[in-house]
């Protein structure tokens, strides 16, 4: 037995791998050395010329496939969660419960709804990489043996600089991520900012695109705007004031605005735009030879202008049949 362990033993030389590798608390790899080769001259020269080399290069390594890990499951988490949000449809159920709310157009509902979760989708997936890739950029350099200290002090430096000289495209993109996670407005919705009224065409997190009734394209910083007016949100509103003449019996005037409304709200193609009972709230005003006549319609959110063209018509044709004359209101 003795003389087969010899030749073993005259290969392996005593000592431990605190000696060999010179230190109290060896790293793995240069224990793992020692383990397999039991030689104290080998395990030094690992120690002297590869072990850190080889150390570093494989905790970069591991940072840096745990932080793709973890961005791929980052990107894939907010993917599903942001397809399920375009993707998810009201029941019809729901749909007519809720027609004080939504506009029954779930083409136009599900667009907007894919915008924004597209777009919130990209702004959490960019936040996600820059976190879990600046930490592990950081993690390298700390490995490396670089001190951060000064790395971060520059950082900061220009990370203020770049913030001060860029500090209205900073601006927008807070507006407009507010704007999107307060839904404030969407594709399809026709808006007034101030500068300018149209229908949104587009929404991202630096501009808004809007097309006014004359066709012309407005982009609108999300910084600047200052206000809105949503008139396509929930519900809409019609509100039309007839004059009539002075003369006029009020309360036939009344009545016949009243039935036509009627008649109007329960017509084919419009009885689904007009989401209540019309009504009459009498006399807004006396202007010189003219009494003029408020009716309201509760409608779908953007059909307000649809369902005051069409109301303004049959009144017209009731008046006339009725002999009631439509006056002119005498200027302010």
């Amino acid at each position: 037995m003795s003389l087969t362990l010899g030749p073993l033993r005259l290969l392996a030389q005593e000592g431990t791998p605190e000696a060999a590798c010179n230190s109290k608390s060896p790293s793995v790899a240069c224990r793992m050395v020692w383990n397999v080769s039991h030689n104290d001259d080998f395990t030094r020269f690992f120690h002297a010329w590869l072990d850190r080399p080889l150390t570093t290069l494989f905790w970069i390594t591991m940072i840096l496939v745990i932080a793709l890990v973890l961005r791929s499951m980052a990107h894939r988490m907010i993917t599903r969660i942001t397809l399920r949000m375009a993707e998810s449809t009201m029941s019809a159920k729901v749909r007519e419960h809720s027609r004080t709310i939504f506009d029954g157009s779930p083409a136009l509902l599900n667009q907007r709804r894919a915008q924004r979760a597209q777009t919130m989708g990209s702004v959490l997936r960019s936040i996600a990489s820059i976190v879990i890739m600046g930490l592990a950029f950081f993690s390298v350099l700390g490995q490396i043996g670089l001190n951060l200290t000064p790395v971060l002090a520059s950082a900061t430096v220009i990370g203020m600089a770049v913030g001060f000289g860029a500090q209205n495209i900073v601006k927008d993109f807070l507006a407009g991520l507010f704007m999107l996670l307060e839904d404030q407005y969407g594709v399809g919705d026709v808006i007034d900012v101030g500068s300018a009224k149209g229908t949104v065409e587009a929404v991202t997190l630096r501009v808004t695109r809007m097309r006014d009734v004359n066709g012309v394209v407005w982009y609108v910083p999300n910084g600047e705007i200052k206000k809105v007016g949503n008139e396509s949100q929930n519900w809409g509103r019609t509100v039309l004031d007839i004059p009539v003449d002075i003369g006029e019996d009020v309360e036939k005037v009344k009545e016949i605005m009243k039935r036509t409304a009627d008649e109007l709200s329960v017509a084919a193609d419009w009885d689904e735009i007009i989401l209540e009972e019309p009504s009459v709230w009498g006399v807004q005003a006396l202007a010189g030879d003219a009494v003029i006549v408020r009716i309201v319609l509760k409608t779908a959110p953007g059909r307000q202008a649809d369902v005051a063209r069409e109301l303004r018509e049959r009144v017209k044709k009731a008046f006339d049949e009725a002999g009631i004359a439509v006056a002119s209101p005498a200027a302010p």
